[in-house]
């Protein structure tokens, strides 16, 4: 029996293969995998165009050799469910591989002791860190940045490479709106008071509310989620207010949920802004909301950190991006009369619906 032939495998393309088709060196071509800042972005551009039609991928094991770095990164989140940090993710991984890089990822669900542990065992297999809101104390952060390079998202630590999101504009905004609006008295609702940026925004809405002769009132949510939105609707309604800010979309969205199950209108009884603007357009009604501007926080951050491996000081610099208002449908004028909380109790199925419910729930030790 004769077998049918086969055809040769096609060898992999080499470096010197991209260098003639792309008309430069192979140490341009290296260098626009290592350190694309040695070039211009013109150069890169064709380099990683050609590397990609001819299908070259650098060999990270030689690479580490001939430039003691790895070819890897990490980003630290303190909650990757959380619309924020999502979209942060994915502009801070889509802007390393576009630099030859690829990205670990760490959730440290908002605790520090976790925060610390991630940076000690991923130290060895990465060439530095892209921290985000981080939940660790100031000492805990140099004492890593001192092993290993680390730019933070949203914590201004001086020496320390850093990219901060000044919401502070878009919440002032967001008050003036309001006041303009009729509102008198309004709420911040916040996270865990630890959060940078949280503090941030409830320093604005203090400074805007006193500058337009408002009451403003602060709210621990603890940490951000819609339950917790949810949960700070009976203390908004017993302080007497008519409108809330949100320390993200998540707890807005909570807020909205938690006063239609009072029987309560938003905007015609209770105005609510948020911050991000990554679900606002696709709640109901669509959320006025602070631009955040995180996927270009993610990717800024990670030019922060690759641009610094070139020198040998760790990166330094601070880059700030501030943000907007984008008005929407969930705030309106203030209302005629402000919402009693003793008559608005959540409304709830009656006590049939609710044994039913009970009884037809499966059993929570057999889930998997």
């Amino acid at each position: 029996m004769t077998r049918p032939p086969y055809a040769k495998p096609t060898p992999a393309p080499t470096i010197r293969l991209v260098a003639l088709e792309a008309g430069v060196s192979q140490a341009t071509v290296s260098r626009a995998f290592s350190q694309p800042e040695l070039l211009t972005s013109a150069t890169v551009e064709k380099v990683l165009g050609t590397a990609q039609r001819l299908g070259y991928v650098p060999n990270q094991v030689a690479r580490a050799l001939s430039t003691g770095r790895a070819g890897n990164i990490a980003l630290i989140l303190p909650d990757v469910a959380n619309p924020f940090f999502s979209a942060l993710m994915r502009g801070a991984q889509a802007q390393a591989y576009k630099r030859g890089y690829a990205t670990f990822l760490g959730d440290s669900d908002e605790t520090a002791h976790l925060e610390d542990m991630l940076l000690g065992k991923l130290a060895a297999q990465v060439d530095g860190f892209v921290l985000a809101s981080p939940r660790l104390d100031e000492k805990l952060i140099r004492k890593h940045a001192a092993r290993k390079p680390v730019v933070v998202i949203n914590r201004d630590l001086d020496g320390i490479g850093r990219v901060l999101v000044d919401t502070g504009p878009g919440f002032t905004a967001a008050v003036e709106l309001l006041a303009g609006l009729g509102h008198r008295a309004v709420a911040y609702v916040g996270a865990p008071r630890t959060s940078w940026s949280s503090q941030q925004r409830a320093r604005a809405v203090t400074a805007a509310g006193a500058a337009q002769g408002l009451s403003v009132v602060h709210i621990d949510a603890g940490r951000p989620s819609h339950e917790a939105g949810r949960d700070c609707v009976a203390g908004l309604l017993e302080a007497g207010v008519t409108a809330a800010l949100a320390v993200d979309d998540v707890v807005a969205q909570g807020i909205m949920a938690g006063l239609a199950e009072r029987g309560l209108s938003v905007p015609g009884d209770f105005s609510v802004v948020g911050c991000d603007d990554i679900i606002a357009a696709t709640t109901y009604p669509p959320l006025t909301s602070v631009n955040a501007r995180c996927a270009i926080a993610g990717a800024n951050a990670v030019d922060l950190l690759l641009n610094g491996f070139a020198n040998p000081a760790p990166p330094t610099d601070s880059h700030v991006i501030t943000c907007e208002l984008v008005v929407r449908s969930s705030t309106g004028p203030a209302p005629a009369q402000v919402p009693a909380p003793d008559t608005r109790a959540p409304r709830r199925p009656p006590a049939k619906a609710r044994t039913k419910a009970r009884a037809s729930a499966p059993d929570p030790s057999s889930r998997k």
